[in-house]
């Protein structure tokens, strides 16, 4: 996927030092998301990947407020959103959006499909009279491959590609700065997900669009973003862009996820070397001391318990929290490197 347009520098989310804890009864929080920092540019796919239980929900969800931060801060277009009251949090859900994982749970089975998209137009005082709203649902459907005549129908009567492009057509609605995309196309069929990335990428070309991806396909990932941050126990352990973290990986957590995805060249396949990591990822309520992944590490040391490892810049924009960065990690990298998958062709819209 091409990088942002020139000048895009701008950022349009920035997480600082975030940290959501929550209580749990009769013991420490459970620390879900502990020191996240990231920066999300104007006109990219910033790529959040990890495996299930890392946080990378949570975070997504910090970042519209839907739930409170323990600490750090909170930016969306400069403004400082961490400390707002839920009054002024309608005017940042208006320019953050979210799309989430399951369509069928995240739209009201009560109403229909053109009342789901209208809310946010009048939630957020965008179209004064009926109707406008019924012209701008309309325009929306349109935009994201459905006829109009499916606004009088209810969530129950499409297919989880339809409802998943009401979702989408819903977070379009307030016209926002930045859309969070919460595993939006893990619910769905192989063919469905080709069309909704497809659909994703062309309406981010068309309307300048911000996404944050979050996601644990790793390929899905990859054919997505600009770049990714990758996410093991609540902590970001690798940054950079596709071709930094699939050809190079600097992070042994990174490669060993790398070196899990399949192949379809049964010849790559059979001498690829595969990472199998060891024992199961410790609770986020009670955390390794130092580096985080080290209980599950093949090149851990004694010293990996005593000290929180430093995000270490591998080359321009790539960055890796590991202590022994330019030692572990290319005895462990999947050889040869995994290919990038192909791009999607063409399917018929309203799937």
């Amino acid at each position: 996927m091409p990088g942002p347009p020139a000048g895009a520098a701008e950022s349009v989310a920035e997480l600082d030092d975030l940290r959501v804890w929550f209580p749990a009864r009769g013991g420490p929080p459970v620390r879900a998301v502990d020191g996240v920092s990231l920066t999300v540019r104007r006109g990219e796919t910033l790529g959040l990947v990890g495996e299930s239980g890392s946080g990378k929900s949570t975070t997504g969800l910090a970042l519209l407020r839907l739930v409170d931060p323990t600490g750090g801060t909170i930016r969306v277009a400069g403004e400082d959103v961490t400390g707002w009251s839920r009054r002024r949090l309608r005017a940042l859900r208006r320019r953050v959006a979210m799309v989430f994982q399951d369509p069928q749970a995240s739209l009201d089975p009560r109403l229909t499909v053109g009342a789901s998209i209208a809310e946010p137009l009048i939630v957020h005082g965008l179209v004064d009279s009926a109707p406008a709203r019924r012209r701008r649902v309309a325009e929306l459907l349109d935009l994201v491959g459905l006829r109009a005549e499916l606004a009088g129908r209810h969530p129950h009567e499409l297919s989880g590609g339809q409802r998943q492009r009401v979702g989408i057509a819903r977070a379009l609605a307030g016209e926002p700065d930045l859309i969070v995309l919460d595993e939006p196309i893990a619910s769905l069929d192989l063919s469905v997900q080709a069309q909704i990335m497809n659909l994703l990428r062309r309406l981010q070309r068309e309307l300048t669009l911000t996404y944050l991806f979050i996601a644990h396909d790793l390929a899905a990932v990859e054919h997505m973003s600009d770049r990714v941050a990758v996410m093991y126990l609540g902590r970001i352990v690798e940054t950079g862009t596709p071709a930094q973290l699939y050809r190079e990986p600097a992070h042994p957590y990174t490669a060993a996820l790398l070196s899990a995805i399949p192949v379809a060249d049964p010849a790559v396949e059979r001498h690829r070397r595969r990472i199998i990591l060891g024992g199961d990822v410790p609770s986020p309520a009670d955390p390794p001391s130092g580096c985080r992944f080290r209980t599950r590490c093949p090149q851990a040391r004694p010293d990996c318990a005593e000290q929180d490892p430093v995000p270490v810049e591998v080359g321009p924009g790539h960055l890796a929290a590991c202590r022994y960065v330019g030692e572990a990690v290319p005895a462990m990298r999947a050889d040869p490197p995994v290919p990038r998958p192909a791009e999607p062709g063409p399917h018929p819209a309203g799937t």
